[in-house]
């Protein structure tokens, strides 16, 4: 627990100035590497015929987002079918078979990083690098720029202009995930990973046999897979594996590259608010007394100050569902299992099946709770060997898909259930609800409404499908209760475009490669389009004033509803399926 306790705290510690400087590369604002990277961004804007002045609105950037990711899903297929050519590929893979490549080039490029394939026999050095590593860092940035246009619109600066997709798509890749990945993958060698072209090497062991040891770009996917909350692995093992995480701080750096820039993201959200806010503030009362248009009775550093609580009270709602998950998630593995305990083995340690002596439980549960709460996907231990509440978690997390999320998108979904929440609020009080100062009327609820459903139906229907089919059913390895978990966590995994699974599925297979695939295409463009438009909705309203029945959503109070709002939903939805599978599960097992 004091292992846990204490990477959280370092967490919150760190989290704080790179949110700032997140915020000045997000604002447009003055950084230190601007003298260098103003030029880099400068050659890039050139040769692509970009101008970043121009402005877009909600609907020229989703299609600007959509349409540039589609054309690099098409040559990152293009690349795993012909990978059979002799460059880069010294162990001589052959090309990715057709339905494979499909799942693979969606998963990638949606954030999702599913892998139906072991990196280190299924892929060459130059698809590890041309499509995997390349669409990690198009991805995180693409994902990151939709949720700072979704920021800006929130924030009303303009009626029409969430700024330019390409600039924003360029700035957060050279100031932001470059930089870090850098750093971050210097580290990772320095610690013993791999980073180099040489073939596999094939070495004696002490029992006699032959092993063969991986070799590779391993710690320039092993950075960006966790920077850029994209996942999977440049080994079939993922991070439980020496060679992608040797050391206990190669598993720290590894913790807080998923951790860092989503919780980030809640800080940029809120730095911004508190940005137009105090515009208005300034404007409205230029002596900084009276505020009457928005009923304020503080002076204006105060209320500028205030208004940047936006984002703590969204950073608390996340913080208390992150804890609750982890504690039960920490508690069930800490209790062993009774079936292994009734026939005289010690469960003093906990539940140890699947999991690294070097992690241990403690280690193993604060991965799996982050790596599914910010929507990652790489693991440090087998999934499928949790306990029946173990595996509970991380799954319902991903149905959550708000527990800070992936780059930008946790940010985007929470702030969906936050007008949701408003909006109960408002019909309990009998007044029109409002957020950040504007109305939340009938288009914005429709919308939102919309937004949340899609990702339960993906999860839902999905499974019931692959339950009642031939094709579907060839997949579950194990049976019954626990074999429903498997099914359920596949597509929980790839709406929520996290990428992890319970391993135990055989899933690469026609109708598993097409139908994770589906999923994670519309569970990743679907939604961020429509969050796109609820922005675009909100900065053409009028602020309104604040009066004595207006909610606050700057509260802790306001952070409380959101947690109970989320949970809510989550029963509503999610419920009887998990009751049918970890649920029973677990009755089962402690009978």
């Amino acid at each position: 627990m004091l292992q846990i306790a204490l990477t959280i705290l370092i967490y919150l510690i760190l989290v704080i100035p790179v949110g700032v400087y997140v915020y000045h590369v997000a604002a447009g604002k003055h950084t230190f590497a601007d003298p260098v990277l103003n030029r880099v961004d400068g050659a890039m804007y050139k040769i692509c015929g970009i101008n970043p002045q121009s402005s877009m609105n909600w609907k020229k950037y989703a299609v600007s987002l959509v349409v540039t990711n589609g054309v690099m899903m098409l040559l990152g297929y293009a690349v795993l079918r012909i990978q059979s050519v002799g460059l880069f590929n010294p162990n001589g893979i052959g090309s990715m078979e057709e339905s494979l490549s499909f799942n693979t080039v969606i998963s990638f490029i949606t954030n999702t990083n599913l892998q139906h394939y072991s990196g280190e026999s299924g892929l060459s050095y130059l698809s590890q690098m041309l499509v995997i590593i390349f669409m990690m860092f198009v991805s995180a940035a693409s994902g990151y720029a939709a949720c700072v246009a979704f920021i800006r619109g929130l924030a009303g600066k303009t009626k029409d202009n969430v700024g330019n997709f390409f600039a924003d798509l360029i700035r957060i890749t050279t100031r932001v995930l470059l930089p870090f990945s850098i750093a971050g993958g210097l580290l990772l060698v320095w610690q013993g990973v791999p980073q180099n072209f040489s073939g596999n090497v094939v070495v004696d062991t002490i029992e006699g046999a032959k092993q063969v040891i991986a070799m590779g770009p391993v710690a320039a996917l092993e950075i960006i897979k966790h920077f850029g909350t994209n996942g999977g692995g440049f080994l079939g093992a993922n991070s439980a594996t020496p060679i992608e995480n040797p050391t206990i701080l190669t598993n720290l750096l590894e913790l807080y590259a998923m951790m860092l820039l989503p919780g980030a993201c809640v800080i940029v959200f809120g730095k911004m608010v508190r940005d137009r806010k105090g515009e208005l503030a300034h404007a409205s009362v230029p002596d900084g007394s009276g505020a009457a248009a928005f009923n304020m009775k503080a002076p204006r550093s105060l209320t500028v100050w205030m208004y940047g609580r936006e984002g703590r009270s969204i950073f608390a709602a996340m913080g208390i569902l992150f804890l609750i998950g982890l504690g039960i998630c920490f508690w069930a593995e800490s209790q062993g299992n009774p079936a292994l305990a009734h026939i005289g083995l010690s469960q003093s340690m906990g539940s140890m099946e699947g999991k690294e002596v070097r992690f241990g439980v403690a280690q193993s549960s604060l991965f799996t709770t982050v790596t599914t709460s910010f929507t990652t996907g790489t693991v440090n231990n087998m999934h499928d060997t949790l306990t029946p509440l173990g595996g509970m978690i991380p799954m319902l997390h991903m149905m959550l898909n708000v527990v800070f999320g992936g780059k930008g998108v946790g940010l985007m979904n929470m702030i969906t259930y936050a007008i949701l929440a408003v909006f109960i609020c408002g019909l309990m009080i009998g007044r029109t609800p409002e957020y950040l100062g504007k109305k939340i009327e009938g288009r914005e609820m429709k919308l939102a409404a919309l937004c949340i459903i899609i990702h339960p139906l993906l999860i839902l229907a999905f499974s019931a499908l692959a339950v009642c089919t031939q094709a579907g059913l060839a997949g579950i390895t194990n049976p019954g209760y626990h074999g429903l978990s498997q099914v359920l966590y596949e597509f929980a995994s790839a709406a929520a475009n996290n990428g992890s699974g319970f391993e135990g599925l055989a899933d690469n297979t026609l109708f598993w490669n097409i139908t994770t695939g589906i999923v994670m295409f519309f569970g990743r463009y679907l939604s961020m389009v429509l969050q796109l438009a609820i922005a675009g909705s909100l900065m053409k309203k009028r602020f309104v004033s604040e009066s004595a029945g207006t909610l606050h959503t700057d509260t802790v109070s306001f952070a409380v509803i959101l947690v109970f709002v989320v949970y809510i939903f989550a029963a509503l939805t999610f419920f009887p399926v998990l009751a049918l599978g970890p649920v029973s599960e677990h009755l089962t097992l402690w009978a």
